[in-house]
């Protein structure tokens, strides 16, 4: 029987993970722990379990770290991670090359929601706190964006220039599942910046995917 064909649904090179996204991804971390100024490869795959063979390839291709691994339903997915980005991006060129896929075959990142809320109220805000407990709190007064994606992992992407670009605090980052969320928060100033530097980064993804 022929081996399914690999769809290709995210692929993100980061350069240097900025510190709160690093910490956040160390939270869910299933394997060697990110730090920041590493570089960073998220990979999601369809069907879900081709991506043990794709973690295999880039394991053995260069000395990067896996950070996590998960296999869904539908899709799997992996990061790998190392300070060296020449690492990184070797074992990501080795990757695609077994695939016979480039970066512009990946799917377009579609954006499903994005908004920024002003002066949040504290029961709002107690409510994200308690269900987002793996990032840092929201807290009364503050503004948030929040960025809804499609697939999941170019949240990655998004939350790291978003950090980049402004003073702000990354409340969640979550890259897995049919849909990726991000919550960041604070001063209204910094989060006008920050969202313009998320879906500037979302608009520089879809300008290199067909």
């Amino acid at each position: 029987m022929d081996a399914p064909v690999i769809s290709l649904r995210t692929y993100v090179l980061i350069d240097a993970l900025q510190p709160q996204l690093a910490s956040y991804m160390a939270t869910v971390s299933q394997g060697f722990l990110p730090k920041p100024g590493d570089s960073c490869l998220w990979l999601e795959v369809e069907p879900g379990m081709a991506i043990h063979r794709l973690t295999d390839i880039a394991l053995k291709a260069a000395p990067v770290h896996l950070g996590s691994q998960v296999v869904e339903r539908s899709f799997g997915s992996m990061n790998i991670h190392h300070r060296d980005q020449a690492s990184v991006q070797e074992a990501s060129d080795v990757v695609l090359r077994w695939m016979g896929a480039d970066v512009a075959s990946r799917k377009i990142c579609r954006v499903a929601w994005h908004e920024t809320i002003r002066g949040i109220n504290a029961d709002h805000a107690v409510l994200i706190n308690r269900q987002n407990r793996k990032g840092s709190m929201v807290l009364a007064g503050e503004s948030i964006f929040i960025l809804e994606t499609e697939p999941a992992g170019y949240i990655t992407y998004a939350a790291n220039e978003a950090e980049k670009a402004s003073n702000i605090t990354l409340c969640e980052a979550h890259a897995v599942g049919a849909f990726g969320r991000l919550t960041l928060a604070g001063r209204e100033g910094d989060i006008d910046a920050a969202a313009r530097a998320a879906m500037d980064a979302v608009e520089r993804l879809n300008r290199n995917a067909s």
